[in-house]
């Protein structure tokens, strides 16, 4: 039976195993009767959780789609269990879920900045590829008319975002949105070559804005646009270069929508009834405030599970102080990426001792 909550959009970014906060989000999100997922935009992580989530929901519905949800990222974690990547024996004693001094990591960074991945890993081998083929029925999400994805990847030449969306999708498409270049080789697709998505978009706003019918859209944010400790080691400010690129594009469409905005308070631009975009934002970047760019790497179940749990919270909140308004109005300006982010209650920050 089809759900007959309010219809809203979703706006998932990427953030390696940060994902996992994102999972849930939207695990909670799924609780909730009076929302109806309609489309759903997602980049790299945020791409994986989109087709994971339309499978199970063409499944088994609602409940489908939290068990597949669980499943996925309960098979990347017990993949990642033979990884030469993991946390020291002290990190795991002190609570410290970076990877920042793992002999693995430190090993694989420093062969990145010297060696391609076309030199490293001449057999294009991707296990979450393959996971993705076996765990997701890709015909049946082209086929499916309860659920419209778009997923973003970058185009290496051109520099331009390509969206790939319901009746095109595959775990190529996938891992394509979620290719980072110095990790993988370009993703290449009918002769063109893509890197991650979040490039160029993270995530792609506009084809939930232009081709939609449903005008609330709720983006789960992962990416910090804002830190308020200054970045003084390189891999410090090698990470803040990075999460400031992803963010420009979504800043760019923010500052268009905020533009739109102001040209109909101010009555130069008129709209029809129901076609005004309402915004409603996610965003966890106060969890992520004290978290090393090393821990989107670390796949360990006790990690996955931790985010997991955070972001229910998040949701929980959310849907405390903002379901009322889906389908009314926006509950979320972009002037307030820019502000102090707010805890929910019972969540303290992270913290590094």
């Amino acid at each position: 039976m089809r759900n007959t909550g309010l219809p809203i959009n979703l706006a998932l970014q990427g953030g390696g195993s940060h994902g996992a906060l994102a999972w849930g989000v939207l695990d909670r999100l799924l609780e909730e009767p009076g929302l109806e997922f309609t489309e759903i935009s997602g980049t790299s992580a945020g791409a994986m959780n989109a087709v994971v989530l339309a499978h199970g929901m063409e499944v088994g519905g609602r409940e489908g789609a939290r068990k597949a949800l669980f499943d996925f990222w309960k098979a990347v974690s017990d993949a990642a269990r033979y990884s030469p990547i993991q946390r020291t024996p002290w990190d795991r004693l002190s609570g410290d879920f970076s990877l920042d001094n793992s002999p693995g990591y430190l090993v694989s960074e420093g062969l990145s900045r010297v060696f391609s991945p076309y030199e490293l890993n001449p057999f294009d081998l991707n296990p979450l590829r393959d996971l993705l083929a076996k765990m997701v029925d890709f015909d049946a999400i082209n086929r499916s008319e309860r659920l419209k994805l778009h997923l973003t990847a970058t185009n290496v030449r051109t520099g331009l975002p390509r969206i790939f969306t319901t009746g095109e999708l595959s775990s190529d498409t996938v891992m394509a949105s979620a290719c980072l270049p110095l990790l993988y080789r370009a993703v290449e697709i009918d002769g063109e070559a893509y890197w991650d998505g979040g490039y160029s978009a993270n995530p792609a706003l506009t084809p939930l804005v232009m081709e939609s019918g449903v005008r609330d859209i709720l983006i789960v944010q992962l990416n910090p646009m804002r830190r308020d400790k200054l970045p003084g080691s390189a891999r410090e400010i090698i990470n803040r270069i990075n999460e400031i690129s992803f963010n420009t594009s979504l800043l760019k469409e923010f500052r268009a929508l905020g533009a739109m905005r102001q040209l109909i308070d101010d009555g130069i631009v008129e709209l029809p009834p129901g076609a005004e975009v309402r915004l409603h934002m996610i965003h966890c970047e106060t969890d992520l405030q004290d978290m090393s760019s090393s821990s989107k790497l670390n796949a360990e179940w006790k990690y996955i599970d931790f985010l997991f749990a955070r972001g229910r919270i998040w949701a929980e909140d959310w849907l405390s102080n903002h379901l009322q308004d889906v389908g009314k109005t926006s509950s979320f300006r972009a002037k307030d990426l820019f502000e102090k982010a707010r805890l929910p209650p019972g969540l303290a920050p992270i913290t590094r001792d």
